[in-house]
């Protein structure tokens, strides 16, 4: 039984499904069989009960008036028995088989009234079998064969056989090429899953197939739908994961630069500050001072590195506290630093209608704000205007910087934020002739998004503006 279990689980579906569909035919042709001979071998039987009936009824006058023997039709019996008691005796004239014992007995029990009975010849068969009093001491007889309607029942059983052997054949062949036409599109996804499999996509950032047949009914459209979605969301996750592969390799190789930059700049000035250790006091101080300057520039850059990586990751509560704060003080606050820092600016701080009450971390915000007014000052020749303004539009709060520099190239706005990202050197080196690390347009963005806003940038020639979008608190 197993071996058999085993084998029929290695077929194909459509060969499975086939053979089901086969097995269900036959119960189904078999139980119509079987109650289509029922009905026939009824109808045939009552169809001779009526002739036996008939034929006696026709009969029984002529008996009683010409006291003739009985006509008996081509392969009947019919006879008069004469009923003395318990004898009985056949009289001349009738048509009987060799030996009629049984039909004696029933001509016996007929004296009383009308019989209808089957019974079984000596070597002759079934035969249905009516008898009925002419008059008083005499009996009519008549048996008819029951061969002819046992063969007649049995040719309709062979007909019906070999009907619906060819019926079940076909109806096999014809399905399994059916179903193998409906389950191409079964076959055409399994190919698909095949060439995927025998195909190297580690270094691939898509998944170059789909399944492309039509047909198979709704059911079949729904699962390549959902394969075809299925395989789409692996090649997007292909891209995303090939695209923070590359993101992590730039960044990686960015930060290992950025490094380098200030700790050779240590190293040197070290040597420089052993060797000038036992010369002018002005010298060892102004290598010491470089040495801070580049410890400063260094611990900024991994402050922010640390930042980032904290707002990075996944599950993790974002390193901010939240209140409620008037954005419009805030602005001036930061106002007041940048003016502080950069005497030669001109700053314009600008307050529209409030409130410009928010609900965010007034630290991290305010580190947003400062991180927009250096990279205005640090990407723009000095002198350039800049302007602060906060703005209430609707249901969000609007802190705006805005500088008349030169503008960032179109190509360079959709890369603004990336991690150690640089404009051409022309935006890159303001003033101050040192660029920042890349990172400080990275941390607005990710500080922003996690207090629930966005960021937006604008640029033209003579005019650059950064925009944060924060909800405004009711």
């Amino acid at each position: 039984m197993t071996r058999w279990l085993d084998a029929w689980r290695r077929l194909r579906l459509g060969t499975r499904l086939a053979l089901a569909l086969g097995v269900l035919a036959l119960v189904v042709f078999a139980t119509v069989g079987t109650v289509m001979v029922g009905i026939m071998q009824d109808y045939f039987g009552r169809r001779l009960d009526e002739q036996l009936t008939k034929s006696q009824l026709e009969q029984l006058s002529r008996l009683r008036n010409e006291h003739s023997p009985p006509k008996a039709a081509y392969s009947w019996y019919s006879a008069v028995f004469e009923i003395d008691g318990t004898t009985v005796t056949a009289k001349p004239g009738g048509a009987l088989p060799p030996r009629y014992d049984e039909l004696s007995a029933i001509a016996l029990q007929a004296a009383k009234g009308d019989i209808m009975t089957t019974v079984s010849l000596h070597d002759l068969g079934a035969y249905r079998v009516r008898a009925c009093p002419i008059e008083a001491g005499e009996v009519l007889l008549s048996a008819a064969p029951r061969n002819d309607l046992e063969k007649t029942v049995n040719q309709l059983i062979l007909v019906e056989v070999i009907a619906f052997v060819l019926a079940l054949g076909v109806l096999v062949v014809a399905g399994r090429i059916v179903l193998r036409r409906g389950l191409r599109p079964l076959s055409s996804m399994a190919a698909t899953a095949h060439y995927i499999t025998s195909h190297d996509l580690t270094d691939s950032a898509n998944v170059p197939v789909r399944a492309q047949a039509s047909g198979g009914g709704v059911e079949v459209v729904e699962l390549r739908t959902a394969f075809n979605l299925m395989l789409d969301h692996i090649d997007s996750s292909f891209a995303a994961r090939a695209a923070a592969n590359e993101r992590l390799r730039r960044f990686v190789a960015d930060a290992s630069h950025e490094l380098r930059t200030p700790l050779t700049s240590i190293r040197g000035y070290a040597d420089l500050f052993r060797y000038a250790a036992a010369n002018e006091p002005a010298e060892r101080d102004a290598h010491l001072a470089k040495i801070r300057e580049e410890t400063a520039r260094m611990s900024v850059l991994v402050d922010d590195l640390l930042l980032l990586a904290r707002l990075d990751e996944p599950g993790a509560e974002p390193p901010i506290r939240r209140q409620e704060i008037d954005a419009a003080e805030l602005a001036a606050e930061a106002a007041q630093a940048f003016q502080a820092a950069y005497a030669d600016r001109s700053l314009a701080l600008e307050i529209g209608d409030g409130p410009h009450v928010i609900f965010a971390d007034p630290v991290r915000l305010r580190q947003v704000l400062d991180n927009l007014l250096t990279n205005a000052a640090v990407h723009t020749p000095t002198g350039t205007p800049v302007t602060i303004s906060v703005a209430r539009q609707g249901e969000e709060v609007l802190l705006s910087v805005t500088d008349e520099g030169p503008g960032i190239p179109e190509e360079a706005l959709a890369r603004i934020f990336d991690r150690f990202y640089r404009v051409d050197d022309s935006r890159a080196r303001g003033a101050t002739g040192t660029g920042g690390t890349g990172l400080g347009l990275a941390v607005v963005q990710s500080l922003v998004e996690a207090h629930g806003g966005r960021v937006d940038v604008e640029s033209e020639p003579g005019r650059t503006r950064f925009t944060v979008r924060l909800q405004a608190r009711s």
